[in-house]
């Protein structure tokens, strides 16, 4: 079958080499060649032994903000899990928690390698996923239902939030089924998966259709116009490398779009696709209307393509599975750029964060966290699970029509 032919060929690898199969050297290590930080796995020292990280585990556990897998996790616990492997990627303890050993400043600090890896691992998982998306209970009370449906958006733009959107963006991230997850993947399955993707994306039509640009073979042109379009992603990111996410770099990289560049795919940045719809101004549901489609289309070009009745990696209780925790459920971010100079003249960044975050909501740099600002901000919703996705960009849009009305109050 599909599954068994794409992913037979990394077992013995991770079994051999704790799930990677590629090039991961512990700190401390002698190589030849120094591995890069930002995109080679590096694991911790003790972890790539197998062994408790007694002092990493207690510099984490001493600071002010620990982070989730510091606050779930305990040498018992390790010792319990520590010569399991998931079925599908062979994930282990030592890779789940690595990201948060190596950086104890990390806010969620574990990930997942396969959907097996949620159960094999419940014990650091459950309240990994508690503590993120406050209010979901893991005991079997709480089930995540998705739902793209428009027409169920209660709000509307006010004409002030309109006039003061620049762009719009929602994006989902969505993982195949008959793969592993790519913190848990090889350079191999990365391969496989941008094969299928192309041809899926063979099967768009009407305004989803575009073109796909791989990393590994797109001209200096094309580059350039992704670059000046705000589309290429580079990954660089030491906290992701560390789960895995950015091995193999650039291989089996792409960015599809669109004739309109309104409908985009990244693939194999983090999760193996993240689908966006974008646009200019505030036309909300447009976008999310328009993003509904193309997953529907996608998922459908998933199916003809494999001849799988099930595309995407979907869990009974947590919906869309993710290679990190707080994306799980919708996997969703929906956001607006907004122009409110006054108000972050009056109360900054992190003021207008406090008063989104009362209302589900985040606010961050144009650029992403920890960004300058200067006279806009992105808006976004900060539920994940537990929510349908209409309701999430009903958070928003309700968010943003406060924010306009407090710049409205300060203009006079």
């Amino acid at each position: 079958g599909w599954k068994k032919r794409v992913c037979g060929s990394f077992f013995f690898a991770n079994w051999l080499m704790g799930c990677s199969g590629s090039k991961s050297v512990a700190t401390g290590s002698n190589m030849a060649s120094k591995p890069d930080p930002f995109y080679d796995l590096i694991m911790d020292e003790s972890l790539a032994k197998n062994e408790w990280p007694e002092a990493k585990m207690a510099e984490a556990c001493s600071k002010e903000k620990k982070s989730l897998m510091a606050q779930a996790m305990s040498k018992e616990l390790f010792e319990k899990y520590k010569d399991h492997k998931s079925a599908l990627a062979g994930w282990t303890i030592a890779r789940a928690i690595n990201t948060g050993v190596m950086y104890p400043g990390s806010f969620v600090g574990c990930h997942a390698g396969d959907q097996e890896s949620y159960t094999d691992f419940k014990e650091l998982f459950n309240p990994v996923i508690e503590g993120y998306h406050k209010g979901f209970k893991m005991d079997g009370s709480c089930r995540h239902v998705t739902d793209l449906d428009s027409s169920k958006i209660q709000h509307t733009l006010s004409e002030s939030a309109q006039k003061r959107i620049v762009s719009t963006r929602i994006r989902v991230a969505r993982n195949l089924g008959m793969f592993p997850l790519n913190s848990g993947g090889t350079r191999e399955t990365r391969l496989e998966i941008a094969t299928l993707m192309e041809k899926v994306f063979g099967t768009l039509d009407g305004d989803l259709a575009g073109q796909f640009f791989r990393h590994s073979n797109m001209t200096k042109e094309q580059e350039q116009q992704l670059v000046d379009d705000h589309f290429l992603f580079k990954g660089k990111d030491k906290m992701q490398a560390a789960s895995g996410y950015h091995q193999y770099w650039p291989e089996g990289r792409g960015i599809f779009h669109n004739k309109e560049k309104t409908f985009l795919l990244w693939i194999n940045e983090g999760d193996h696709c993240r689908i966006i719809s974008m646009q200019q101004g505030g036309d909300v549901k447009a976008v999310f209307e328009r993003l509904a489609r193309g997953i529907a289309a996608i998922e459908e070009g998933v199916k003809k393509v494999t001849g799988k009745e099930d595309a995407f990696m979907v869990h009974d209780i947590l919906g869309c599975v993710t290679n990190c925790p707080s994306n799980l459920g919708t996997g969703m971010r929906g956001s607006v750029h907004i122009k409110v100079p006054k108000l972050i003249a009056k109360h900054g960044l992190e003021g207008i964060d406090a008063m989104c975050r009362e209302r589900n909501c985040q606010a961050r740099g144009t650029s992403g966290e920890h960004t300058e600002v200067i006279d806009r901000i992105d808006v976004s919703n900060w539920r994940r699970l537990g929510f349908p996705e209409y309701q999430l960009v009903d958070d928003m849009i309700s968010t943003v029509n406060r924010l306009a009305e407090l710049e409205d109050e300060l203009e006079g």
